[in-house]
């Protein structure tokens, strides 16, 4: 009879002792859980999202009739109409407007006119664009015989701008056809054709209004015969962040956006 008893016991004691163990895995667990759960409380608090952007600026947008034909490579992955396929790097050139001769063109692009207030802007950063190597389908190095070739400008997040001011007239009062439109970038021709004759503008860094992305997408899937077209001081978008990039191109060479007497003229 003790022999029942004591068998009895122990599977009591046990039964007693997995019930406790499995307590103490469930309290680890909640332990772990809880743990887990606190390490991403402190990011969270430490570095707020910043509330989505609002894109859309005043105004409406239309396209011109392109002269001559449409180019046929991908915008998307070509760095020749698109920017940031290949990129740019940050160098040590000074930050602060440049005399590099006299005014050689006084209708060329000023770049004071992409903000609002026509400001000359605190100048945050220096580049220089990668050299497109077309046989090592892209970068290359970004040597060049300016200082910068890429200059980034000081904004505050969701600030309007804007194309910069020309005096040049594509037709219709315009001054740019847009050649490509992204969600950040955007690049821009004083003149007619869908190529790189003259003036290109690249301006990286900005929330693009999306109506002005839309009329791009619609206008590149008919066959590009017609493009948006852009006045000089016409708001496009707002700053993504606190910083707006901007090239210039003269017949497709890019030059030192610094250049107090072509893209800064009287400041």
């Amino acid at each position: 009879m003790s022999t029942h008893r004591d068998a009895f016991h122990r599977a009591a004691a046990l039964a007693a002792l997995l019930a406790l163990a499995l307590a103490a895995g469930v309290a680890a667990a909640d332990d772990d859980a809880n743990r887990n759960h606190r390490a991403f409380m402190p990011v969270a608090a430490g570095k707020p999202i910043p509330p989505p952007l609002d894109c859309n600026v005043p105004g409406s947008f239309d396209s011109l009739s392109i002269s001559g034909d449409p180019l046929t490579v991908n915008p998307e992955t070509h760095p020749n109409v698109n920017l940031s396929v290949c990129g740019y790097a940050e160098v040590d050139a000074p930050l602060r407007l440049v005399e590099l001769g006299p005014v050689h063109d006084p209708r060329a692009p000023q770049l004071p006119g992409m903000f609002g207030d026509w400001r000359t802007p605190t100048l945050t950063n220096t580049y220089q664009r990668y050299r497109w190597d077309e046989n090592r389908n892209c970068l290359s190095d970004y040597s060049s015989r300016w200082e910068a070739t890429v200059l980034g400008m000081g904004v505050s997040r969701g600030e309007t701008i804007y194309t910069p001011d020309s005096g040049y007239d594509i037709g219709g009062d315009y001054e740019y056809l847009v050649l490509y439109a992204g969600p950040t970038d955007l690049t821009l021709h004083v003149g007619r054709e869908d190529e790189f004759f003259g003036y290109v503008i690249h301006i990286d860094g900005v929330c693009v209004d999306p109506d002005l992305i839309a009329l791009y997408r619609q206008d590149h899937a008919a066959g590009r015969g017609s493009l948006p077209a852009l006045r000089g001081h016409q708001a496009f978008g707002v700053a993504a962040g606190t910083e707006v990039q901007v090239a210039v191109r003269d017949t497709g060479s890019f030059m030192d956006p610094r250049s107090r007497n072509d893209w800064w003229q009287g400041r």
